[in-house]
């Protein structure tokens, strides 16, 4: 009995002294007051996502593994399959924060491939959209007929000729897949989610608060429209105009860079160099053409990766030939295709070596991000005046749906060199984020009792987030060694220094003018 009244004792104790503990890290900022779990939107049977109630918005950082790239593995994440949980942490702050607006750029969803491999038939793969067919979403049928009303929209040209829904049933080259929209689909319900309980946008939205550009390639418009309607399901087409950017920079009317030329055509001269000088690379290229019956630069041409990929992405088995046509006949195979997937990943690594690629990718991203900044600091200064910018006219929320050349010299530019290249579907998001007011002190009149307060206003923060990890403190702009407690996010005054002024540094130059015409560096 009194060894039983011992042990009864000191579970007791054990229990109080966890529940201390437990309340203590929560004080302190180092774990999430709710689970993780519920602070994320959680996809349900269907596909679609439930919509989780957590009330706390505590900044939780990410814990980051690193390790050597399987390239079978990684060619998997690029693909993105739409069939799991997604866990992202946009619309997370701390308590008592106010969103005012967010900045997303996408890449284009799922799409069949660019090229063909020589002698080979083409993946066969259904372009029309089907509820019935997997993967799907609880909001494919209505994106489907929502777009049939799409000629009550703006568009700018020549965006007004593109079908809004992928519609062949043998996929045309280059065209979006069902998947893609399902990507899609899921990640703008994913962000409605996530910024719901901040009112960025309110029912009476107006025109001016949305702003969408596309490039004029069809898988990109479609992806917009499809993130656009998970985002806003059942949106008034008469408050949406969809702009073009002929570009895949974003750059609008600052295009015009020489050196950017010039770094480009040096990034494309490493590349060729590596690529030559990596022998098992060579063998098996080599090897495939001998199994297909071609010359080896005829397949080097066709980029088998990107059909190989495809093959991979749904689940088909890679071509194979009979050994009637030239060849030995056979199958690509697995380990080939590792072969060339690896290679790709050295020449991340080499690119970020070498840093050439930086320099690109600053001149060519900073037309968007300075048009991005300007956007913001409208924004800011609205908030910072007491004016209703919901109510008015700055943009609070602003989609661009891009490529791969578009996401990839982004994340360079801001400094996110370790960040994968950016998968089907992958995101960046800014968010603006204000501080609440805080009291400098009180005012006492003759009697000596306080009278009012003396209040400052909010300061400006902002959080970068990419396939919904927040990579603010990984920037150029924001290191971890800014972070504080008593300074969870970066200051909004840290971007905008950046674009203006030290991004140019990288280039050994003080504006994008000089950046760009200047004839060596």
């Amino acid at each position: 009995m009194l060894a039983r009244n011992r042990f009864l004792f000191l579970v007791v104790v054990g229990g109080a002294l966890l529940a201390v503990l437990s309340f203590s890290l929560q004080f302190l900022n180092l774990i999430p007051i709710t689970p993780i779990l519920d602070e994320h939107p959680a996809q349900a049977a269907d596909g679609g996502f439930r919509a989780l109630q957590a009330k706390s918005r505590k900044r939780v950082f990410p814990v980051h593994h690193t390790q050597e790239p399987n390239p079978i593995l990684d060619a998997y994440s690029y693909c993105n399959t739409p069939n799991r949980t997604e866990q992202a942490w946009e619309g997370h702050s701390p308590v008592d924060y106010k969103l005012l607006s967010v900045y997303v750029m996408i890449r284009h969803g799922d799409r069949y491939p660019l090229y063909s491999i020589p002698k080979t038939k083409r993946p066969s793969i259904d372009c029309t959209l089907s509820a019935s067919r997997q993967p799907s979403h609880p909001l494919l049928n209505s994106f489907i007929n929502h777009m049939g009303q799409g000629t009550h929209g703006h568009w700018e040209a020549p965006l007004g000729s593109i079908s809004r829904l992928p519609s062949h049933g043998a996929c045309e080259m280059g065209e979006l897949t069902q998947t893609g929209v399902v990507q899609h689909l899921r990640n703008g319900q994913l962000l409605q989610h996530a910024y719901k309980h901040h009112n960025l946008l309110l029912s009476d939205w107006s025109p001016r608060q949305v702003w969408m550009e596309t490039t004029g390639k069809s898988r990109t418009l479609q992806s917009g429209m499809a993130f656009l309607y998970g985002f806003l399901p059942d949106f008034d087409w008469t408050k949406v105009t969809v702009r073009h950017q002929w570009s895949t920079l974003f750059c609008g009317s600052a295009c015009e860079c020489p050196a950017r030329s010039r770094y480009l055509e040096e990034e494309q001269r490493r590349q060729y160099h590596l690529r030559v000088a990596d022998s098992n690379l060579e063998r098996t290229y080599v090897d495939m053409a001998r199994t297909l019956g071609v010359l080896t630069r005829q397949l080097r041409a066709a980029n088998p990766i990107d059909s190989l990929l495809c093959h991979l992405c749904h689940g088909l088995s890679f071509p194979c030939v009979s050994n009637g046509d030239g060849g030995t006949g056979g199958c690509l195979t697995m380990a080939q295709f590792a072969v060339i997937r690896q290679q790709q990943l050295d020449d991340e690594v080499d690119r970020r070596r070498v840093g050439v690629y930086r320099k690109y990718a600053i001149l060519a991203m900073y037309p968007y991000l300075n048009r991005t900044a300007n956007k913001m600091e409208r924004v800011a200064r609205a908030s910072e005046a007491g004016r209703q910018s919901r109510l008015g006219g700055e943009e609070v929320f602003t989609l661009s749906s891009g490529h791969d050349v578009t996401i990839a010299p982004l994340l360079s530019a801001l400094g996110l060199e370790e960040a994968k290249f950016p998968r089907f579907a992958a995101r960046i998001v800014f968010e603006i984020w204000k501080s609440p007011p805080t009291t400098q002190g009180k005012a006492k009149n003759r009697a000596g009792k306080s009278e009012r307060s003396n209040r400052k206003n909010g300061e400006m923060f902002i959080r970068v987030l990419y396939n919904g990890e927040d990579v603010t403190f990984h920037t150029a702009f924001c290191h971890s060694t800014d972070r504080h407690i008593n300074q969870p996010l970066c200051p909004l005054k840290n971007f905008l220094t950046f674009v203006r002024k030290d991004i140019f540094r990288i280039v050994n130059a003080t504006s994008y003018k000089e950046a760009c015409y200047k004839l060596s560096g």
